[in-house]
């Protein structure tokens, strides 16, 4: 459920009547959408500016994780849709931030950082992503990361579908060969016994299947800005982004 504040009716608005959505969504904190393919920098990108900024940080691919765990735990059969979008309404998810290190998460009370993390988890929230009852589930729960000063959302969908309305919107892209070299090397660090083959085949493959799903397919929002990282250090990226919210004022979206 959202969080609770006092609530006044935004200007532009009269009783009786409905605010307009530019009315509202400036009512609302701020918003900035970090969407992209899997390996393409948004989780490292996206915690940085949220640093930054001194604003929250939504991990909407960890729920995803926490939900695919979550049903794995239970031993449900993943391709059950309905089965899957009760785990998904249930499941309580919890971050606890840890300055310069990932956040710690928690799934039904247990801490599960490290188990998210891995290629089979990312593979499983990836299959349940593509079932609309387990989106539509976990809509309520990413919106109410929407808290003052502002929200980095990270994801696929969240300029499209979650915060369409947000004023800021980014899109990161790289190459499916750089992307795998990265997650390698992550992996790789985090002692993971993994193949540069390997990795490459799942990220083509995970590619066509979110580009491909019925519901929110991944793409970018038409007034996002694209910004490819291949080849590019980190740092570089993270200042375009911060330039990005700091030199345009939330514009007013009609």
């Amino acid at each position: 459920s959202m969080p609770a504040w006092n609530w006044l009716p935004p200007r532009g608005t009269e009783p009786g009547r409905a605010p307009t959505m530019a009315a509202m969504s400036a009512a609302l904190p701020a918003v900035l959408t970090i969407d992209g393919p899997s390996g393409s920098g948004k989780g490292t990108i996206s915690r940085a500016v949220a640093e930054q900024l001194g604003w929250h940080f939504l991990d909407s691919g960890a729920l995803y994780r926490a939900v695919g765990l979550a049903a794995s735990w239970s031993d449900l059969d993943l391709t059950d849709g309905d089965a899957v979008a009760r785990i998904a309404e249930t499941t309580e998810v919890r971050f606890v931030d840890r300055p310069g290190d990932d956040p710690q998460v928690y799934v039904n009370g247990v801490e599960a950082s490290a188990e998210l993390r891995t290629e089979t988890c990312g593979a499983t929230a990836s299959a349940i992503a593509a079932i609309p009852a387990v989106r539509a589930a976990l809509v309520e729960k990413q919106r109410s990361f929407r808290r003052p000063p502002g929200l980095v959302a990270d994801g696929r969908d969240m300029g499209t579908v979650i915060f369409a309305d947000a004023p800021y919107k980014v899109f990161l892209t790289a190459s499916a060969e750089e992307r795998a070299e990265r997650r390698y090397k992550q992996l790789k660090q985090k002692g993971m016994d993994v193949t540069l083959a390997a990795l490459l085949r799942e990220i083509l493959a995970r590619d066509a299947r979110d580009a491909q799903r019925p519901v929110a397919p991944l793409k970018p929002a038409p007034d996002a800005v694209l910004i490819d990282t291949s080849g590019t250090p980190i740092e570089t990226v993270v200042a375009r982004v911060l330039a990005l919210v700091r030199t345009h004022p939330a514009p007013v979206r009609a």
